[in-house]
């Protein structure tokens, strides 16, 4: 159940590198690579900072061979049909929401500290995008620009690890903690939520502190 979960995860990543290429005038092989580096880049990370090897995709034709059916099948979409609105975000907030959960299980399974853990999470989960919008040449990439999205990774994070101290099976214990970023993140986008920015917190008719 579990690498079914994960695999929708990648599938959406892969889905939002390809819609980023449509959104940035890229040709096919532009989608691709986007899909790719959208869908594994988040683990790759992981897995190097965890000194795991083999790189977890490397091995794995199944997860391969999603991204690029995935890829394709949305570019084949994308060439009959209009892009829906706010897809890009829609489906990046699937793969944020699982990839994050998947993320956090591989950090306990590797004996990481609790902080660790919640660290590698977030890093599983917003490398993908960040990669996706820097070879889009959109500067600040997204992670930068909507304040919920990493910090939804981080109470997904945190929300799994907890149910898992609980003792909480890994299954219900992936889908609530996927439901929570998930939640967050286009509760986020639908009501316009952002945290204050540095402007926002300056007092009323106040100047900037030049000195």
């Amino acid at each position: 159940m579990l690498h079914v979960l994960y695999l929708a995860g990648v599938a959406a990543f892969a889905a939002s590198g390809v819609l980023a290429a449509y959104r940035a005038n890229m040709d096919p092989f532009g989608g691709l690579v986007l899909a790719f580096a959208a869908s594994i880049s988040g683990g790759t990370l992981r897995d190097l900072i965890l000194d795991r090897r083999p790189l977890y995709w490397t091995h794995d034709w199944v997860l391969l061979t999603v991204i690029i059916c995935v890829g394709v099948g949305t570019m084949i979409y994308l060439r009959f049909w209009r892009l829906p609105h706010k897809s890009l975000l829609v489906v990046d907030a699937i793969g944020l929401s699982v990839v994050t959960v998947i993320g956090a299980r591989a950090a306990i399974g590797a004996g990481a500290t609790p902080l660790a853990v919640i660290i590698l999470a977030v890093l599983t989960g917003v490398t993908g995008e960040v990669v996706r919008d820097v070879l889009c040449g959109e500067f600040p990439p997204l992670l930068l620009r909507e304040d919920v999205y990493a910090i939804a990774a981080l109470a997904g994070a945190c929300c799994y690890l907890l149910l898992y101290r609980l003792g909480t099976g890994a299954t219900p214990a992936a889908a609530i903690s996927a439901g929570v970023v998930f939640g967050l993140r286009m509760g986020a986008v639908y009501l316009g939520l952002h945290l204050p920015r540095p402007s926002q917190l300056r007092p009323r008719g106040g100047r900037p502190d030049t000195d």
